[in-house]
């Protein structure tokens, strides 16, 4: 079995009333109440650009049984503290309402600067995705996996598609997340890299236009850490259970250990123009696995469920090697066969409704010891 490659991973959260299923400012009591959960350690919820939003991230990982364990603490733990301050915590990738006044910025000077230069653009942030990290060897063997994996995105932005409905409206959209995240300058598919050189250079030359203030607002769907010792994938949004996430988290990992053995052996990778990628990540966007993806391989559009075959056909030998071939396997079979988050939500409106939506995304902690005071 491969030793050596753990994993971590970040979610964040919506934070909506529970009368009006709002996005509400409440980050700064969620984390007080936060505190006073058991499971929890101080400073295990941290904020966001919009106060409406929480982040949660696991501590390095080895397996996904460990992953599946903290996503499961902390959505148990965080929900029960979200209830304390009058919110249900929304594992949702978008708003489905929004109020008329925008939700204000986390007080930190780069937020504060970032509203002042992308004023809408920000009030619009009201997105939720997760974030897996891969350990890498070193910047090299990473910057030369995120160039072999980056044809495989769009394949995860459609099977972590949970974002169809935005402000009291269904966008058409698989993950409208993916289309509000790709209006920042730097972001959604990104360009081929083949080492650590390449890499560098091609953020020194965004960071010196002066477009972008820092490496930060390296939004692409995948990117080399700049915290750690890994590769951030970044493609899928927010997933509406555990089982979901730990799968695009496993998938995540063996795409990362499939790129660096390729790159160890001189294998040539796949490197599709940038227009075809960008057009193929909006497709997968637009439709999640409810109509044909593009082939990575080919370039042109194969049934949905054949190119995740060969994305899992990939990533099999890997995924045998850390353990995770059937859970992986099995998880992708529940999404198909299931539904992806985006289905899901659509199919729970209409069967019952915005309160049958709201029971799916933002499900009820039970009744705490201590009554609710909401702050608006």
């Amino acid at each position: 079995m491969t030793t050596g490659v753990t994993l971590g991973v970040e979610e964040e959260f919506l934070l909506l009333d529970r009368r009006t299923a709002l996005p509400v400012p409440r980050v700064g009591r969620l984390q007080a109440a936060a505190d006073k959960e058991p499971r929890l350690e101080h400073g295990d919820v941290d904020s966001e650009l919009l106060q409406a939003l929480a982040e949660v991230a696991t501590p390095v990982c080895s397996d996904l049984g460990e992953v599946a364990a903290h996503l499961g603490r902390f959505r148990q733990s965080l929900s029960a503290a979200a209830r304390r301050v009058g919110c249900r915590l929304a594992s949702t990738g978008s708003a489905p309402l929004m109020a008329e006044a925008a939700v204000p910025v986390t007080g930190t000077r780069r937020y504060r600067e970032m509203r002042a230069d992308a004023a809408r653009l920000v009030d619009e942030q009201l997105i939720c995705g997760m974030h897996i990290h891969v350990a890498v060897p070193d910047r090299q063997a990473g910057a030369a996996a995120l160039g072999r994996l980056r044809p495989w995105l769009p394949a995860l932005v459609a099977l972590g598609a949970n974002s169809p409905f935005w402000d009291g409206h269904d966008t058409g959209f698989a993950s409208w997340r993916t289309v509000v995240f790709g209006r920042w300058p730097v972001s959604g598919p990104l360009p081929f890299f083949s080492g650590a050189h390449a890499y560098e250079e091609s953020v020194a030359a965004l960071l010196g236009s002066g477009v972008i203030t820092d490496r930060h607002q390296l939004y692409w769907h995948a990117r080399l850490s700049e915290e750690y010792p890994t590769l951030e994938v970044r493609a899928p949004d927010v997933q509406l259970d555990v089982p979901s996430a730990v799968t695009l988290a496993g998938i995540a990992r063996g795409l990362v250990v499939t790129a660096l053995r390729e790159d160890s052996r001189g294998i040539r990778p796949l490197d599709p123009p940038a227009a075809l990628l960008q057009a193929t990540s909006w497709h997968a966007a637009r439709h999640g696995l409810t109509a044909d993806l593009v082939d990575p391989r080919t370039g042109t559009p194969f049934p949905a469920a054949d190119v995740i075959d060969a994305l899992l056909d990939r990533i099999t030998p890997a995924l045998k090697e850390l353990g995770d071939v059937e859970r992986v396997t099995a998880g992708v079979q529940q999404l198909i066969t299931g539904g992806t988050g985006a289905e899901r939500q659509r199919a729970a409106l209409a069967h019952g409704g915005t309160e049958n939506l709201l029971d799916l995304i933002a499900p009820e902690a039970p009744e705490p010891n201590e009554t609710a005071r909401p702050e608006n």
